[in-house]
This record gives structure tokens, sequence and C-alpha cells, in this order.
């Protein structure tokens, strides 16, 4: 197996999003295509109920794919399909805006006193954009964990691990998403498919994501101009951004053990127009979204 190098680091940066969650952005609107198939990536973890209680109310989704995991706390939530509920420690839930979804994500007072979560956005490609909208509530008990010879646990949301398949199947960009823990000084090797985008996000401790430990061999967006002591071990609110070539990956845990999302999907390689919550291929067909947002029209 060929082992795929790093092509690209990046720091999450600080924001406020919905109405007034503070949250680290791994990757978003100005890192697009670099990421293709996924548009943006949101980390929200914080133990001040000020900084996130406030939550997302009611807001319109189309052309796009939210995938959101929750590691502490509760999330109320409720869309215009009639879904409604709250996802709470190692739940998933996928929802499929495809023609267009109205919904609101509301945390709750989290019963640790920390909310920690993460909200991924995935792209759809232009034949499948308008298509009827779906939800997945995924709880945690449906995600199998797989336990490696090497000690590393890897829950499977989506796609195959070791025989292992996840509950979230017949996505439309063949995406994987695994939450992996690697103890201190062990070895993770999985096998990725070919020319699919491939993206690690540290959770915790530290790890070397590469062969060759060169943090000159690629772009890290993380230093300053006058960073001239580059390390290769990454640790929390880091994002990994893998190089095409290569069948597989390797991550060697740190003295601390490394815990990370695992992501990859298949490029869809289309333009896109990006405006707030709508992701579509053109800005026409932004301006009919939002049009149809503001007439009644847009829940198709």
């Amino acid at each position: 197996m060929t082992i795929r190098k790093i092509f690209k680091v990046f720091r999450s940066a600080p924001t406020i999003e919905g109405a007034g969650v503070h949250l680290k952005r791994a990757f978003g609107y100005h890192q697009v295509p670099l990421f293709d198939p996924f548009l943006m990536l949101d980390d929200f973890h914080t133990s001040n109920p000020a900084e996130y209680l406030a939550g997302f109310p009611w807001h319109p989704h189309r052309g796009i794919e939210t995938i959101t995991y929750i590691l502490e706390g509760r999330v109320e939530h409720g869309d215009s399909m009639g879904n409604k509920g709250v996802i709470g420690a190692g739940d998933v839930q996928w929802m499929t805006a495809g023609s267009g979804v109205i919904h609101q994500e509301m945390p709750q007072q989290s019963p640790t006193g920390t909310m920690w979560g993460f909200q991924y956005w995935a792209n759809l490609p232009a034949d499948r954009k308008m298509m009827p909208p779906r939800y997945r509530d995924v709880p945690a008990a449906t995600i199998p964990e797989v336990v490696l010879a090497s000690g590393t646990r890897v829950k499977v949301v989506s796609g195959t691990l070791d025989g292992v398949t996840g509950p979230v199947r017949d996505i439309v960009i063949d995406p994987e998403l695994m939450d992996v823990t690697v103890p201190a000084g062990g070895v993770f090797t999985h096998a990725v498919k070919h020319g699919h985008t491939v993206v690690a996000y540290v959770l915790a401790g530290a790890g070397h994501f590469d062969e060759g430990r060169d943090p000159f061999s690629f772009d890290y967006a993380g230093s300053g101009w006058l960073d001239l002591e580059r390390a290769c071990s990454f640790g929390p609110e880091t994002v990994v951004l893998y190089a095409r070539e290569g069948e597989g990956i390797r991550v060697t845990a740190g003295d601390q053990g490394v815990r990370f999302l695992l992501l990859t999907g298949r490029p869809l390689n289309e333009p896109v127009a990006w405006q707030g919550p709508i992701v579509m291929n053109t800005r026409e067909e932004l301006r009919i979204a939002f049009e149809e947002f503001h007439n009644g029209t847009f829940v198709k």
C-alpha cells in the first residue's frame, strides 16, 4: 500500500455563528475547492452556556448535506419535514437538504457542563441538488466500535473498517466518517479510495500523520512568517488535508495517544455558488433559491 503524503495543514479559527454560538472553524468558504466535496467543518467546544445556548434558530438549506456529531451535551432539533428530537453524546444527525429544508438546532444546557460537537457540510452534485430531502437519526448505540490489534478504537459512522460497515450508507458522495483513538505509540493504517479527498481533524493528544515526518514537505497554513521551527506532530484543533495520490494513510500516536475525526469523500469537481446556508452551482440558482425562500415556495 502506498501511503499518502500531507498536502496542507490548517489551524481552526474562532468565529461566531447562528444567534451567537462561539465555535472554531476548521475549514470553510475560503478553502473551496480544496476540500471538495466537503464545504465546512465547525467545532463547537465550550463550558460556558452563554457561548452556545443561543443556538441556530430556524434557517434554510438547499443543495447540501449537514452532518452533526455530538461528543458532549444535547442539541434539540426540528425541521420542515416534521422531524424533531434531541441528540446527545455519541449521536449523529445526517440531514440531506436536497431541494430545500428549513430547520433549527438549539443546544440545551449540557449535563456535563461542556458542549462539544461538530458539524460538517457536504456538497451535493448538480444532478442531485434538488433531490427530495431526507433525515437520518443515528443514535450512539447503533454506531459500531472496532477495536484493532494495535489497541486503536474506531467508531464507524459511515464507511467500512475491518469488515465492519457503519450505519450511514447509500450517501451520494460515498463518504467515510470515523472517530479514531490511537493509544500511545500506536499506529493506525487505513486504506482509502483512489482520488477521494481525505481529511483528519485532531481532537486530543498528538501524532504524526505522515511517513516522512518532514515539516517542510507540505504547506502549513497555521504558521507565521517568522515561524522557523516547524513540527510535524499535530495536536488538537489541527486539520490535516492529504494529497490525492496514494492508497492509504498511516498515523502514529505520540506519548499521550491521539484522537481524530477521519473524513473521506468523492470529489465532485463542479463549480460552487455559495451564499449563506445555500450552496448551488450557479449564481442564478442562488437567486431562485432566495426568491423562493422569501415568497414561501422554498420547501418542495
